[in-house]
C-alpha cells in the first residue's frame, strides 16, 4: 500500500477503486493463488495502474488463459484504450490488436518487419511475411 509516497489510507481507497475499475473489487481480501488466471492478470493491471503510468506495457496479457478468461482480459484493456491511455500490446489476438490500436508494428525475429495504421496492415500488407502471418492468423 505505500505507493508513490501517498497516505495509506489514500491508496487503500485507490486499490478499492482500482480493483473495482478491472471487476474483481470482490476479491480484495483475497491472496493472487486463489485468484483465476484472468483475475490475477486484472490484479496485475490494477496494480499497474496504482503507478500512474505515461504508458502501460502488456506483454501477452491473454496467454495460457481460458477462453473465458481471455475476454475478462481483454474487456479491461478495451476499457483503458477507450479511455486514451497509451499502451504497447504484444498480442496474438489480431482481432482484439486492429480493434483498440492506433498504429501496429509487426516483427519478425525483433525486427520491424512493417507498420502502419490497423486499416493499412490488415488489408493491404506490404511484406508478404505479414500477410501469410494474418491470413493464418487472423
Amino acid at each position: 500500500v505505500h505507493v508513490l509516497g501517498r497516505p495509506k489510507k489514500q491508496m487503500k481507497a485507490l486499490a478499492h477503486e482500482l480493483l473495482e475499475k478491472v471487476g474483481i473489487a470482490e476479491k480484495a481480501d483475497h491472496f493472487p493463488a486463489q485468484l483465476s488466471g484472468g483475475q490475477q492478470q486484472r490484479a496485475a493491471i490494477a496494480r499497474a495502474l496504482a503507478m500512474e503510468p505515461d504508458v502501460l506495457l502488456f506483454d501477452e496479457p491473454t496467454s495460457a488463459l481460458d477462453p473465458e478468461l481471455v475476454g475478462e482480459v481483454l474487456r479491461v484493456i478495451r476499457a483503458l484504450a477507450d479511455e486514451g491511455r497509451t499502451m504497447i500490446l504484444v498480442t496474438h489476438e489480431m482481432g482484439f490488436a486492429r480493434e483498440v490500436s492506433s498504429h501496429i508494428l509487426f516483427l519478425h525475429e525483433g525486427l520491424i518487419e512493417e507498420e502502419g495504421p490497423p486499416a493499412q496492415l490488415f488489408e493491404n500488407p506490404k511484406s508478404e511475411r505479414c500477410a501469410q502471418f494474418l491470413a493464418t492468423n487472423f
